[in-house]
């Protein structure tokens, strides 16, 4: 197993200990689970730029890497649901966005065609990562704009945005491309 391919084994190891580290009730777990978080979000970074770099671009990673983000952004995103910071229907469109992405790669994969993550999942990614970082803040509660939006509202709204317009960009930038049977 390549370098790349172990940075995006060590996120999918780190979502149980973020995942602990949120729902542990003991001072100072939220500075830790959001370190923990950033390192496991910094993960996917690196193992993109070592595989590009070091020619480590594998299907396995191709697969993976996808999969260690949505596992993350899942974790997240429940443990946000439980604690009110996310409405339920946002966050099932979001998850909604992810099976529908991998139903049409696993249709590619019956094709012969592996799709890695595009730009637009890329952009999703990062820019749902970092959200929820600001949504694990003493800042999340904050008015963006005073007695109507918070950073916790802001943050989902954009991420539901995000998520929509890649989601979106997927299924148009390969419809036709495959012959379904």
């Amino acid at each position: 197993m390549n370098t790349a391919n172990k940075l995006t084994v060590l996120r999918v190891i780190l979502i149980p200990v973020f995942i602990l580290l949120m729902l542990l009730p003991f001072r100072g777990h939220m500075v830790a689970s959001l370190i923990v978080f950033i390192f496991a979000s910094l993960t996917d970074t690196l193992d993109g730029i070592i595989a590009r770099r070091c020619n480590q671009i594998t299907n396995f990673g191709k697969f993976a890497d996808p999969l260690a983000d949505k596992l993350l952004v899942t974790a997240a995103l429940l443990i946000f649901v439980q604690w009110g910071q996310i409405p339920a229907w946002a966050a099932f469109i979001v998850v909604a966005r992810e099976f529908a992405v991998t139903a049409l790669r696993l249709v590619a994969v019956g094709e012969g065609t592996v799709i890695a993550a595009g730009i637009s999942g890329k952009v999703k990614t990062a820019a749902t990562l970092v959200l929820f970082c600001l949504m694990m803040t003493p800042l999340h509660d904050r008015f963006v704009i005073p007695g109507v939006m918070t950073v916790d509202t802001l943050g989902w709204l954009l991420i539901l945005a995000v998520t929509v317009w890649s989601g979106a960009d997927y299924f148009i930038h390969f419809n036709g491309k495959f012959h379904m049977k």
